[in-house]
């Protein structure tokens, strides 16, 4: 049986007891992104996360100010900087608990260092290494990921592995507006979905997948509507305001974390900065919406309702800009040392037993390094088997 909608067209009706498995009302998010800052309910935030947040917020502006500098140094092959993202950045970090796990995209280098990575352990990827720069087991922090949404069914995989081995961890992936296009996005959240995984994605809508506006990307309410199709809550905050990103991001790791599956939280943000620094931002808006953005700073934001409250004072200010300052000032020094590489490190790890083909290459990468005069070790002494 078919009902005519128009010439041409129909769909099947559906059996007279149809009735939608989920009431998708309860799935939809608000109609305005969620807010804490400069609203009565900033009252009841705690103070002393408050002053967590503001430290962690100029220290992050200072690390992406100096990541980019590195860029211009050549010290850095590339770095997309997260400039007027930090909120996200940090209420991500904040708001996992010690056991759980991260999945970066490649924009979340100050997430991860907001985690307790070392900074230029976060930096090695993007300074040309091989490897990621940091063991992911030990901080639960996984590779940063420059394929796009990439990481996303990772994330899921882990988090539904977990449940299963009976494990009290969540995920958290993020991911930039322009991952919402890509199948891995629609795969992971259908997955999550179905599995019922504790797995939190956090899209960070800065406005552009490089020069593309979200306009071009979807026809979609907001992103956080995607989250009905799949069965999932989705929820829609203000990405600029650290202590909502962080509120709305707990309450959902709570909900996965007691077995209620997963949640989409789109945080409307802005990315200040150009894609990346080989990117031209001015081909593709203007000086006046950047400017707009920037009464908008997150940094300020909070700072605001810091002094309102009389929860800071100038000298606390000065205290973590001056602590922001020796991190870059650490950060720079130790850049700027040529790091020791060794080129018969091309072999390891790629098998956990390496092949006669891979030994084979390994000795005559060694002849011809010997040739030209550079020590290396010999295979008793170096990390082949």
């Amino acid at each position: 049986m078919t009902v005519l909608e128009q010439p041409g067209s129909y769909r099947p009706a559906p059996p007279p007891a149809w009735q939608p498995r989920t009431d998708p009302a309860p799935l939809l998010p608000d109609p305005e992104p969620y807010r804490l800052l400069g609203t009565d309910a900033a009252s009841g935030l705690d103070p002393e996360l408050l002053r967590r947040m503001y430290g962690q917020l100029v220290r992050g502006r200072r690390y992406n100010a100096q990541a980019t500098a590195l860029t211009r140094q050549g010290r850095l092959a590339v770095y997309p900087s997260s400039t007027g993202q930090e909120a996200c950045e940090v209420a991500a970090a904040l708001a996992l608990e010690e056991r759980d796990w991260l999945f970066p995209s490649y924009r979340d280098t100050l997430a991860a260092v907001a985690r307790g990575l070392d900074p230029v352990e976060a930096l090695t990827l993007l300074r040309g290494d091989w490897h990621t720069g940091y063991d992911p087991h030990e901080h639960r922090v996984a590779p940063l990921c420059t394929p796009l949404a990439t990481q996303l069914p990772h994330a899921v995989g882990l988090a539904h592995a977990a449940r299963l081995k009976g494990d009290d961890v969540v995920a958290l992936a993020m991911v930039g507006d322009g991952g919402t296009s890509e199948g891995d996005f629609h795969e992971a959240l259908n997955f999550a979905a179905v599995w019922q995984a504790p797995v939190v994605f956090l899209v960070q809508n800065n406005g552009f997948a490089i020069s593309v506006p979200l306009a071009k990307q979807t026809a979609a309410p907001s992103l956080a509507h995607k989250a009905v199709g799949y069965g999932m809550p989705g929820r829609l905050v203000d990405g600029n305001d650290v202590a909502a990103v962080h509120h709305v991001l707990s309450d959902a790791m709570r909900r996965a974390r007691a077995g209620g599956g997963p949640t989409l939280v789109e945080a409307v943000t802005y990315r200040i900065e150009a894609h990346t620094n080989a990117d031209d931002a001015t081909r593709y808006r203007s000086d006046a919406e950047v400017e707009t953005w920037r009464a908008h700073d997150p940094i300020d934001l909070l700072e605001r309702e810091l002094t309102a409250r009389k929860l800071i004072d100038e000298q606390a200010m000065q205290a973590e800009r001056d602590a922001a300052e020796r991190m870059a000032a650490d950060l720079r020094e130790r850049m700027n040392q040529d790091p020791a590489l060794d080129p018969m490190d091309l072999f390891t790890h790629v098998y956990a037993e390496q092949t006669a083909q891979l030994r084979e290459q390994a000795e005559r990468l060694r002849a011809e390094l010997h040739a030209a005069g550079d020590a290396v070790p010999g295979p008793q002494e170096g990390t082949l088997r």
